[in-house]
């Protein structure tokens, strides 16, 4: 399974990289009160992670296609204030025995993503640089994580948001709601550094609804968001269900980004 994107001035862009290496109360929680709207509630997400400063992440991402299921798994921490971040993403062990693919570094910035041990004839002590505004699907999946400040900004295109129930999460009292967010009405509503990723998403995705599970605490904090996307790739449907957890508020967050002669320029293979 390869789906590859190219830099809108013509000149080879990166394929998508993990997808084409593998085949309590209501006061305890966001308000869940009577009179509140659920969207309302949902949609200002964001700006509680903002006001939070940063935070640690960890993220799944499930795909789907042809009878074939893959899980990439990543650990990190970001900054909602720098939008910035810094994700190691483990790949699925190759089912026939081979050895396995290296972690994936993974540097997080406004308009781009960072990747070392990209592999497929990149030198291993190169980076990968990938203009995520010129992306098909704005990194919502190329980079087999959902960027977190990406994650929580699709948020402020919810819509249909329903109030689920209150829960538990790692110990935290949590409320759930459920909804569908709409890529265009994200894209206009999101912050300057995340709006044109989510426009390139907005653009490539073949439908702009992407359902969605959200889970905020007592501060409205978004803990755990889960996304559906579904996208064309080489005449199949491939289904992702993209999972985004938050935690560890307050950690620090250091991004150094590389330097221009240590960014690969070459040819990526598929």
């Amino acid at each position: 399974m390869v789906v590859q994107h190219r830099r809108r001035s013509g000149a080879i862009a990166a394929a998508a990289v993990v997808v084409g290496a593998m085949v309590g109360g209501c006061s305890a929680a966001a308000d869940a009160s009577p009179g509140a709207d659920p969207g309302d509630t949902v949609r200002r997400a964001p700006d509680a992670l903002t006001r939070a400063g940063t935070s640690k992440a960890r993220t799944s991402m499930e795909m789907a296609t042809g009878g074939t299921r893959v899980t990439i798994r990543g650990e990190g921490a970001y900054d909602f204030v720098k939008r910035h971040g810094h994700l190691k993403v483990l790949l699925p062990e190759d089912p026939s025995g081979a050895e396995g693919h290296r972690p994936i570094t993974e540097l997080l910035a406004p308009g781009a993503l960072y990747m070392k041990n990209r592999g497929a004839g990149v030198p291993a002590d190169k980076w990968v640089r990938v203009d995520t505004t010129a992306l098909a699907d704005g990194n919502l999946v190329t980079g087999g994580a959902t960027d977190p400040a990406a994650a929580a900004e699709l948020l402020r295109g919810a819509r249909e948001v329903t109030y689920v129930g209150e829960e538990e999460l790692a110990g935290v009292p949590v409320v759930h709601y459920r909804g569908v967010s709409d890529l265009g009405r994200a894209a206009r509503a999101a912050s300057p550094q995340v709006r044109g990723a989510l426009a390139a998403a907005a653009k490539g995705f073949a439908r702009d609804a992407v359902p969605f599970d959200a889970y905020l605490d007592r501060e409205g904090r978004l803990r755990k968001v889960r996304h559906q996307f579904s996208f064309a790739n080489q005449g199949r449907t491939v289904a992702v269900a993209s999972t985004t957890l938050l935690y560890g508020f307050g950690a620090p967050v250091v991004v150094s980004l590389p330097p221009r002669e240590d960014i690969y320029a070459g040819r990526i293979k598929a």
